[in-house]
């Protein structure tokens, strides 16, 4: 199983790159136990378009032509389901047992992501009702994904 994360958004070199990138080997190396191939991560440029509606558009078709043919597709959405992190790793597991060939995160710009996007998510993921930036949407889902892969493989990471 392949894990990808589609944002829109580049981060910028400092802390939230060097943890990001911290959780993403971490993910693998841990993963590679419960047959996790590779975490990717993917920037898609944010549109320049003047209109909002527009700029929400031209990201979500970028998004959209990166959802490889079965993946299943995670939305992360502020009016998504919350997970504890065991459901989480449970949702993964399931995902895994099922055969799926890729897991595909995606995380949008400012302006949000197209209904057509909404209608094709399996999940639709929150970290809570508050508005985060993308940059830590990214580190927090990384997180996530390590914590899920120790909790699979019964690593020590996860005490809750």
């Amino acid at each position: 199983m392949r894990i990808v994360v589609a944002a829109v958004g580049r981060l910028k070199q400092g802390s939230e790159t060097e943890l990001s990138e911290r959780y993403r080997k971490r993910t693998v190396q841990t993963g590679r136990q419960l047959g996790l191939r590779a975490v990717e991560i993917i920037e898609v440029r944010e549109s320049r378009a003047a209109d909002a509606g527009k700029r929400m558009i031209e990201e979500s078709i970028a998004l959209a032509n990166l959802i490889p043919q079965d993946a299943v597709v995670v939305l992360l959405d502020s009016t998504g389901e919350n997970l504890d992190s065991a459901g989480f790793a449970s949702q993964l597991a399931k995902w895994r047992a099922n055969s799926r060939s890729a897991i595909v995160f995606l995380i949008g710009g400012a302006d949000g992501l197209a209904a057509s996007l909404r209608e094709k998510a399996e999940l639709r993921l929150s970290f809570g009702t508050a508005t985060w930036p993308h940059q830590l949407v990214r580190v927090m889902l990384l997180e996530q994904l390590y914590r899920a892969t120790t909790i699979l493989t019964g690593h020590p990471y996860h005490r809750a």
